[in-house]
C-alpha cells in the first residue's frame, strides 16, 4: 500500500535532525510521533523552530524516544510504498533516526511523491484505456491536483504535509478519472 510520509527537522544546517514523523496510508489510517531527540543531536535553529512551532521543551516533555520511534516505523511500515515530497531532505532523517537506534540506515526506503501520483494516474488511465500520451496527461493531471488540494502555505508539521500528499494523490485519480469519462 502506498504510504506518504514527512518529517519536521531541528534545522537544515548539518547536525538537524528529526523532531516529528507522520505517516498516512492510502487508506487514510495514520501515526504521528515527535521525537525526544538522542543525547548526541543538539544543533537547533530557531528559525525552523518558528516555522513548524515545536519546542525543544515540547520534545522533551511530549517526545517519544528516538528509539521506539524508529522501531515503531518499521513495524508499522515496512513492506509498503513510502513516499515523501522531499526524499533528499526526509531521508536524510529517516537515516539518522534509524543508525541512531541501532537500525539498519536502508531498512526503509523512500521515494519521491511524485512517483505515487504518477502511478496512481497511470493506473486508471491504462486501466480505462487511454491513449499512448498518459505519462504526460499523467504530469498534467498531478499539476492540477496539487494546485486543486494544496494550500498556499505548507502545515509545516508532518501529520498535516503527509495527509496534504495522500489528497493530491486521491485527486489525481479523480481527475484521471475524469478525463477518462471525456469530463
Amino acid at each position: 500500500m502506498r504510504v506518504f510520509l514527512d518529517f519536521e527537522a531541528s534545522s537544515l544546517a548539518d547536525g538537524g535532525f528529526p523532531i516529528e514523523v507522520a505517516w498516512v496510508f492510502e487508506n487514510g489510517r495514520s501515526e504521528t510521533h515527535l521525537i525526544r531527540p538522542a543525547e548526541a543531536w543538539t544543533v537547533w535553529d530557531a528559525e525552523a523552530e518558528a516555522i513548524h512551532r515545536i519546542s525543544r521543551d515540547q520534545l522533551a516533555e511530549e517526545g517519544a524516544d528516538h528509539r521506539d520511534v524508529a522501531a515503531r516505523m518499521l513495524d508499522q511500515l515496512s513492506g509498503h510504498a513510502l513516499y515523501v515530497t522531499a526524499p533528499s531532505w526526509d531521508g536524510q532523517w529517516l537515516s539518522l533516526l534509524l543508525r541512531t537506534a541501532g537500525l539498519p540506515r536502508h531498512a526503509l526506503r523512500l521515494r519521491d511523491a511524485d512517483e505515487a501520483h504518477r502511478e496512481a494516474a497511470l493506473n486508471v488511465l491504462k486501466v480505462m484505456g487511454a491513449r499512448d500520451d498518459a505519462t504526460a496527461m499523467a504530469d498534467k493531471l498531478i499539476d492540477e491536483a496539487r494546485w486543486n488540494v494544496l494550500p498556499e502555505t505548507p502545515a509545516h508539521r508532518a501529520l498535516g504535509d503527509a495527509e496534504a500528499e495522500r489528497q493530491v494523490c486521491l485527486e489525481v485519480q479523480r481527475l484521471a478519472r475524469e478525463t477518462v469519462r471525456g469530463g
